[in-house]
């Protein structure tokens, strides 16, 4: 159980964190999804949609459709609807209402479309990756979702990649062919770059060590790293001598340390590295 000065540390760092990702995700958004009129994307994709069709900008209809999505969001899931995903979803929303109205866009940045379109995707799903990845969201349709899964059994996220796919479809009724096109590859590229993200932050290393003295390195792991390491007593397929399995998991950063340790003091060691990215226990996700 951690305790109430590292409860107020995490608290910090998570919110710092969503802070920085929700501000990365609503320049992505308002710099190169809304002068291109990309739709991929729940309520930002809807928001360049009814914008097209009604005289508002889609700072305005983003800022009331997370208004409402909120108050709908409180109404059935009361308690357990989550404080980081209210927080996050009112910060894109009124960030991307004060850009609008100190630096209005009439046009795209740049003349290559792909190129906005690459920073469409990439700003707004590295953030959702990071948001995801501390447990919170920026709302939109992810509330619609949490609801749904509250009171049905439906497939969320098959739900939720229906919703995308209707509004990403809608370019080809409002907007030029090529439009829709890029919101399509865009609608595709999002979930790819954003399962890629959440992979690579969690990627740690899987060691397996068969050794003759098991002592100096997970001394070394426990206090150099502090990791913790189990033990196997072990006999050689072909020697039949006394051997010694180490298990342990940690960051990137520590598994080169580990590494060079076990190199210097047991040279003769059998080492399996693997890569892994979902680790459940104390001091990865809880």
């Amino acid at each position: 159980m951690m305790d109430k000065r590292d409860l107020l540390q995490k608290g910090i760092r998570d919110y710092a964190l969503i802070t920085a990702s929700t501000l990365l995700m609503a320049l992505g958004t308002y710099l190169f999804k809304f002068p291109n009129n990309f739709t991929f994307g729940g309520v930002t994709g809807l928001s360049v949609v009814v914008s097209a069709v009604l005289p508002v900008g889609p700072s305005t209809v983003n800022l009331v459709v997370n208004l409402l999505l909120l108050v709908v969001g409180f109404c059935f899931l009361g308690r357990s609807f989550g404080i980081k995903t209210v927080y996050s979803s009112l910060l894109l929303s009124v960030s991307l209402s004060v850009m609008e109205e100190i630096w209005p866009i009439q046009e795209p940045l740049t003349t290559q479309p792909m190129l906005d379109l690459l920073f469409a995707v990439a700003l707004p799903a590295f953030s959702s990756a990071v948001l995801f990845n501390i447990g919170a969201s920026s709302g939109g349709t992810d509330i619609v979702a949490m609801i749904v899964k509250k009171h049905t059994s439906a497939d969320i996220g098959g739900a939720l990649l229906l919703s995308d796919l209707l509004i990403t479809l809608a370019a080809f009724f409002v907007f030029d062919f090529q439009t829709a096109l890029f919101s399509l590859l865009g609608l595709t590229l999002k979930s790819l770059v954003i399962d890629s993200v959440i992979e690579s932050i969690n990627l740690s290393k899987y060691f397996n060590i068969v050794c003759t003295d098991p002592e100096p390195i997970c001394h070394f792991i426990v206090t150099r790293l502090h990791r913790s390491a189990t033990v196997f007593e072990a006999r050689g397929a072909f020697t039949h001598n006394r051997k010694y399995v180490v298990l342990t998991a940690m960051k990137r950063y520590q598994a080169m340390q580990l590494q060079q340790f076990i190199k210097s003091t047991e040279p003769g060691a059998f080492i399996l590295i693997s890569n892994t990215s979902e680790i459940i226990g104390k001091g990865f996700h809880e």
